[in-house]
């Protein structure tokens, strides 16, 4: 590595970004253009990164070298203090990033890294690796327009503000290596097969393994209906199990029947709010196929292309103070758009905001256009620009008919409806692949009568469950332990993982062979079936990791003691594996 150049004289600000792409945007801010190895300088301030995680948590065998092998009688492995080590692949950088740190001229040391828990953890590593005390400021920014980042610099926070944020990466870090390293080995030993258990990949597998145990388990009921038909509808039962009650309706059925009740209603649907990471996941999904891990690093490249917000997000709302903003990007729509003001102002809601707002494009790309994209980063920001539109427009008001005719006491009933009021779905149609034509059925009173031209009995299967995909898994995850909540906590804290690690952990469970895809479902493989069926309870139960995710959310806000969370980690590791040494 090249020597680092000499300052001459008076302080520097040292600025640390998460990746080298947001450094060089940083740097442009602040007025650092001068080229160095490993940071750039100017203007006051030295600019450099990490690449993703510098420093890591140490193996088992670093504590002691018995670990090495994996024996039984080892177990539990529970350090009192913790070893981290420099990854191998990023020595370089990380020398670079040291060096820096303990500079003289350096005074301050500004955290750029990513606006949340993980970002947090990658600064907050090298830093106490390093051995710095100098004083943190904190970056805390939801765009990276040259505007937001001008603003982020002039309102940096303490970094002693964003302390218990740390606390929660660091035991969420130290939680899932107590897992993984006590568990993968216990079960290991025990069944002679290479096992790896994660705290939150495991109950994920769970949910996957328990949904395709359903369906394989599932046996098809049939039932029957009798339809019959008029000159411009027909009309149908609901279930009937017998075939021969069927059979004797539908041959009794007379050539005209007398409509019973005509049950009009105007249906008003308004959008729903804006995009968090996990709902535009699922949204790419469905609409496109993406993977939540493609999707995830698109979103990534159009953040760091200035394009959108902030990805890794879990509200879908904005703070009143965005409401200037929101309008001026409206208003570069001209004249065509109608705004609806009432369900505008819904997206607003500053308790639904924590460490970041919903997803948005950037004024920037509002008023000049997205630019080049790829083809996939091309339906991404149109369909994050959509949703906004979608979000200020008026509602979707249908025309709902249902008609009911009865005979010998069973109901024939026909559904129907018309768009009144196309409203936000204008902007939803370019992503829908929908050719289901709507019945619309003709004006109609009770007393009215039908002229029945025809019946038949058809034969119906009841369905099983279906597989997972991406998008109903995501859902499920946001989800997991949702009925468990306690009182005012927000359901975004609860939940397996959280919208910015979801996608690695499927990936994850792909990679080692856990589960696998078919098209879009996903399914459990024979050796995930086998983790499943010997993991206990509690560490493959969704329950237990959605209760260990909302309880590192109170960490970070300073309500729960990192102490008392990993303790109670570590006596259920110890109960566990003392159960098979006895």
């Amino acid at each position: 590595m090249a020597a680092l150049c000499i300052l001459q004289g008076g302080t520097m600000k040292l600025i640390i970004a998460e990746k080298p792409s947001v450094a060089l945007s940083i740097a442009k801010v602040v007025g650092a253009s001068s080229r160095k190895d490993g940071y750039i300088q100017g203007n006051g301030y030295m600019v450099s990164w990490c690449v993703g995680h510098l420093i890591q948590m140490a193996s088992p065998d670093k504590y002691d070298e018995k670990y090495a092998k994996w024996n039984l009688d080892d177990l539990p492995i529970l350090p009192k203090d913790f070893k981290y080590e420099v990854s191998k692949n990023t020595k370089k950088q990380y020398g670079v990033l040291k060096k820096l740190l303990h500079l003289k001229e350096v005074d301050t040391v500004i955290n750029a890294c990513d606006a949340g828990r993980e970002g947090e953890l990658i600064f907050r590593l090298v830093y106490e690796e390093a051995k710095c005390k100098k004083p943190i400021k904190r970056l805390w920014i939801s765009s990276m327009e040259d505007e937001a980042i001008r603003k982020g610099i002039e309102s940096l926070a303490s970094g002693k503000d964003f302390e218990n944020l740390f606390e929660s990466a660091k035991s969420r870090a130290i939680a899932d290596w107590l897992v993984g390293m006590n568990l993968s080995r216990l079960y290991s030993c025990l069944y002679n097969q290479n096992y790896s258990v994660g705290r939150v990949q495991t109950p994920t597998l769970s949910m996957i393994a328990e949904r395709d145990s359903e369906i394989s388990s599932f046996i098809k009921e049939p039932y029957y209906v009798v339809e019959i038909v008029t000159d411009e509808f027909s009309l149908s039962t609901d279930r009937i199990d017998s075939k021969e009650i069927a059979e004797q309706l539908s041959n009794l059925v007379p050539e005209e029947l007398i409509v019973t009740e005509v049950i009009n209603k105007d249906k008003i649907t308004k959008p729903e709010p804006l995009f968090d990471l996990t709902a535009l996941q699922r949204a790419a999904n469905r609409y496109f196929g993406f993977s939540a891990k493609q999707t995830l690093d698109y979103l990534q490249s159009l953040y760091e292309k200035k394009l959108v917000t902030y990805p890794r997000t879990d509200s879908r709302y904005l703070t009143d103070d965005m409401k200037d903003t929101v309008s001026e990007m409206l208003n570069t729509l001209g004249g065509g758009f109608e705004r609806d003001a009432k369900n505008l102002d819904s997206i607003f809601k500053n308790e639904k905001v924590s460490d970041h707002h919903a997803i948005l494009p950037t004024l920037g790309a509002m008023k000049s256009g997205p630019g080049a994209l790829s083809s996939s980063e091309q339906k991404l920001y149109d369909l994050i620009r959509a949703k906004l539109l979608m979000c200020a427009s008026s509602n979707l008001i249908e025309s709902t008919t249902k008609v009911m005719a009865e005979f010998d006491g069973f109901i024939f009933s026909a559904s129907g409806k018309t768009v009144l009021e196309e409203g936000f779905v204008e902007f939803m149609k370019p992503f829908l692949n929908n050719t289901k034509r709507e019945t619309i059925l003709p004006k109609l009173s009770e007393g009215n009568a039908l002229s029945i031209s025809g019946s038949i009995v058809r034969q119906k299967f009841t369905q099983p469950p279906k597989h997972f995909t991406e998008e109903t898994l995501l859902k499920a995850m946001e989800l997991a332990g949702a009925e468990d909540i306690e009182k005012g906590i927000e359901v975004e804290r609860k939940g397996l993982g959280t919208p910015a690690t979801r996608a690695g952990v499927i990936e994850n469970l792909i990679y080692k062979g856990f589960i696998e895809r078919d098209k879009k479902n996903l399914l459990a493989t024979h050796k995930g079936i086998s983790l499943i069926t010997i993991v206990s309870e509690e560490f493959r139960s969704p329950k237990t990791t959605a209760e260990w995710e909302m309880k590192l959310s109170k960490i970070a806000d300073g309500k729960e003691s990192a102490k008392d969370f990993l303790k109670d980690i570590e006596r259920d590791i110890s109960n566990l594996v003392h159960q098979y040494q006895k």
